[in-house]
């Protein structure tokens, strides 16, 4: 899949799901899918995954901004049927300067709706948001996933990351 700048779709699978990226007019029907994202954290640790109230009034706010800044941000959906049963956000981020690369691409968000898990979306959407953030020039993509998220780490790890950094949390 190449996404070097172009609306270009692409398909997945057999079972008729296209990847495209994200406009503003798509953020109401992904903002149920950032509430299920967040209740899991949140399920899973709370500590560390509450979220504000406000939360999807952020990314209502947030998300029709990533849509237009093609040049510092990927916005992905999937849609099968004329509903989308998948989305994948990220940014570019700049790094701590000490470190020789100055920003990289940050995936910070990726949801595939269960009923179409397990088919390949989700790769194919970090497989497309990898290759966007290599048009813009990033030299590396970057993510945090939960501890608790095996399935995630699993799927990450096909896709070619690795672990680097292991976050640790003490409450005050």
């Amino acid at each position: 899949m190449s996404w070097a700048g172009g609306e270009r779709a692409a398909e997945v699978g057999e079972g008729g799901v296209t990847i495209r990226p994200g406009r503003a007019e798509d953020v109401p029907r992904i903002l149920p899918m950032v509430r299920a994202l967040t209740d899991l954290h949140q399920r899973h640790d709370p500590e560390r995954f509450r979220v504000r109230a406000d939360v999807l009034d952020r990314y209502a706010a947030w998300l029709p901004v990533r849509a237009a800044d093609s040049e510092r941000s990927v916005l992905l959906v999937a849609e099968a049927e004329g509903g989308l049963v998948g989305f994948l956000v990220g940014t570019v981020e700049p790094e701590v300067p000490i470190f020789w690369v100055p920003e990289c691409g940050w995936i910070h968000d990726v949801w595939v709706e269960p009923g179409h898990r397990g088919s390949g979306l989700a790769a194919a959407l970090v497989e497309s948001a990898c290759a966007r953030f290599a048009a813009m020039g990033q030299k590396q993509v970057r993510l945090h996933t939960g501890a608790f998220n095996d399935r995630a780490r699993a799927l990450f790890t096909q896709c070619g990351f690795r672990p680097c950094v292991v976050e640790m949390l003490r409450a005050l």
